[in-house]
């Protein structure tokens, strides 16, 4: 069985926990094994420590069908499922910490650098709040984001964005993450107080972006192409497999309530040649979103397997690509909200939870698209105003 079609049958089980994981505003329980069980999480881990090394693209699919069903479960496999590929380019010290004794441990994350991460003798010191923490509730432990000082690269200083990894024990978890949407994340905050991380578990951002000449240790261990894809587009294309497989799920319930739904003013509206065409129209938009992600994964996959690595303009519009189909894809939501009764406002309605949930979803920073636009125009016009946004 693939992990697309392993995702596929637990997806009763994903939707039936959907409404409950949304009211304990985490996912539930069952929902977690569920996924844990269809390996899922495991797709992008190195095969030396039992993991899949599955191509991109097979890992974006099984995301889509998982927020597909449920739009929390898909965020959460999309988050944390990613986490294996970032562990695999640490040295081999990490991961034999990581995996050595558990290889189906799981990390959560949180790398907008909010707390402080500073370098000290032999690591980091790490403390402050962190947000939006996908799925920390259930994982082993945590990647954190933040900004240590400055470094030169090609003759030019830029900020050393560097990512840390804590064990569970080394931080704390606060209830914050009351949301109207992807409630069923539970992305709390994560709250360190003064805590020694050391060096070989931090690594700088500046290495995984600008060049595959740029010596990431993990590399040395696992040298497949799936390793040799920049960070900043990976995870982009990540959390819009998330946001498109939600906007898909929608869909699904708009057409199902639709079939059997009458006019006020007597018929069925499946009958509305109107009420088609909102259905096929906003279907397209999906449908190219969908097509856009594949291809993205297609042409990463392809430039790492010729030991190539994409330029800042290729990256960009990779990136643009992705943010602008989760946007576009978040538009035909709404367009259909519209189209819908009026009884999607009540809380309680099927539709009106997947609607906050592609609402949540498409805000994510990553997916914010006109940064990403004007980054890729004014590369490849060779203007002076590119944006300082992350490829």
């Amino acid at each position: 069985m693939s992990i697309v079609e392993a995702v596929r049958a637990a997806a009763p089980v994903l939707a039936e926990e959907d409404a409950e994981g949304a009211r304990r505003r985490r996912l539930t329980e069952a929902a977690w094994q569920r996924l844990r069980d269809t390996g899922v999480l495991r797709a992008l881990q190195p095969a030396r420590w039992g993991g899949g090394e599955m191509p991109l693209a097979e890992f974006l699919n099984a995301t889509v069908e998982a927020g597909r069903a449920a739009p929390a479960a898909g965020w959460v496999t999309a988050v944390v499922g990613v986490h294996p590929w970032q562990v695999a380019l640490f040295p081999e010290e990490t991961q034999r910490e990581i995996w050595g004794e558990d290889p189906a441990r799981t990390l959560a994350s949180s790398y907008t650098p909010t707390g402080r991460v500073e370098r000290v003798d032999g690591g980091y010191r790490v403390s402050g709040r962190w947000s939006f923490s996908s799925g920390c509730l259930h994982t082993d432990g945590v990647i954190l984001g933040g900004i240590v000082g400055k470094r030169e690269w090609n003759g030019t200083q830029v900020a050393d964005f560097t990512s840390v990894i804590l064990d569970r024990d080394q931080y704390a978890i606060e209830d914050t993450w009351h949301t109207a949407g992807l409630a069923g994340t539970g992305s709390n905050d994560i709250v360190v107080d003064e805590v020694f991380v050391p060096a070989h578990r931090g690594q700088s951002h500046v290495d995984y972006t600008y060049h595959l000449g740029a010596h990431l240790p993990g590399r040395d261990v696992n040298p497949g192409p799936l390793y040799r894809l920049p960070w900043a587009v990976v995870f982009n294309a990540i959390i819009t497999a998330g946001a498109l497989g939600a906007a898909q799920g929608f869909v699904d319930a708009w057409t199902a309530e639709t079939r059997t739904r009458r006019s006020n003013y007597g018929g069925m509206l499946r009958d509305d040649v109107l009420i088609q065409d909102h259905l096929a129209e906003n279907q397209y938009v999906v449908n190219a979103g969908l097509l856009k992600l594949r291809n993205v994964a297609d042409e990463l996959t392809a430039v790492a397997e010729a030991g190539e690595w994409p330029d800042r303009e290729q990256r960009a519009r990779l990136r643009y690509d992705l943010a602008r189909s989760a946007q576009d894809a978040g538009a035909a939501v709404t367009r259909l909200m519209r189209a819908s009764s009026g009884r999607t406002a009540y809380t309680d309605h099927p539709l009106h939870r997947r609607y906050q949930d592609v609402t949540a979803a498409i805000g994510h920073a990553f997916l914010l698209a006109d940064p990403l636009g004007q980054a890729f125009a004014a590369l490849r016009l060779g203007a002076s105003n590119v944006p300082a946004v992350h490829l």
